[in-house]
């Protein structure tokens, strides 16, 4: 009975880590596209999903912890299911602020083309994926995998960064509108960092080691 809880609890999680996934998509599609439509349904229609399921799922888990008292890896699955489900419902705030902060720039001129944005998007989101993924199949190297693409993303928002101070300093019209497109790219950067957290707990459920806080290891470390 306990393994057909684990395996309820896996199914509600990948659920909600594809409506988070999808708003990040679609926030920065808002973004690009001018569209503040899509904008407000990330906000208004999505979030409440994922509130709802984050609620839900901590429940579960409760549940199975006491019903079941689930030993070694059983136990490390649910705990890790209630950590990611907390990462995820984080994953949609960032969303939700990427929406918001879109909703404001639309009304004004562009700043510039956003190329670096959509791109970061990109990584992150995949990224998210690749955590996802790799709970799902259980894949440690997977997981460290995500944790050593997280320098790319935060070298893009420094990129990004720096860029749009240099477009603020020459033309002071644009401050507003440039410190929220760096909101946006520090939104992207968390959702890397959340990315990485469920993939450091992949490796903790999968092998019971901790690799927090170690640099990130390269593969070679999984095959000790």
């Amino acid at each position: 009975m306990l393994e057909v809880k684990v395996s309820q609890l896996k199914e509600k999680l990948l659920f909600m880590g594809s409506i988070v996934e999808r708003m990040i998509g679609e926030s920065i599609r808002a973004l690009v596209e001018r569209d503040e439509d899509l904008a407000r349904s990330v906000v208004e229609k999505q979030e409440p999903k994922v509130n709802k399921l984050e609620i839900e799922i901590d429940e579960m888990c409760i549940n199975a912890l006491a019903l079941y008292q689930p030993k070694a890896s059983d136990l490390r699955t649910v705990t890790m299911v209630m950590k990611i489900n907390n990462d995820l419902e984080r994953v949609g705030d960032h969303a939700v602020n990427i929406a918001e902060r879109a909703i404001f720039l639309i009304s004004k001129p562009p700043v510039k083309p956003l190329i670096d944005i959509p791109r970061m998007a990109q990584e992150s989101a995949g990224m998210l994926r690749d955590s996802l993924n790799s709970f799902t199949n259980r894949d440690p190297k997977l997981a460290v995998d995500v944790c050593s693409r997280d320098d790319t993303v935060d070298n893009l928002r420094d990129q990004i960064t720096r860029e749009l101070i240099t477009y603020m300093i020459s033309d002071p019209s644009t401050i507003e509108r440039g410190l929220n497109l760096i909101l946006i790219a520090r939104d992207l950067e968390r959702v890397a960092d959340l990315a990485t957290n469920i993939a450091e707990d992949v490796v903790f459920m999968v092998r019971g080691e901790t690799i927090k806080h170690m640099g990130h290891p390269g593969t070679d470390y999984l095959l000790r």
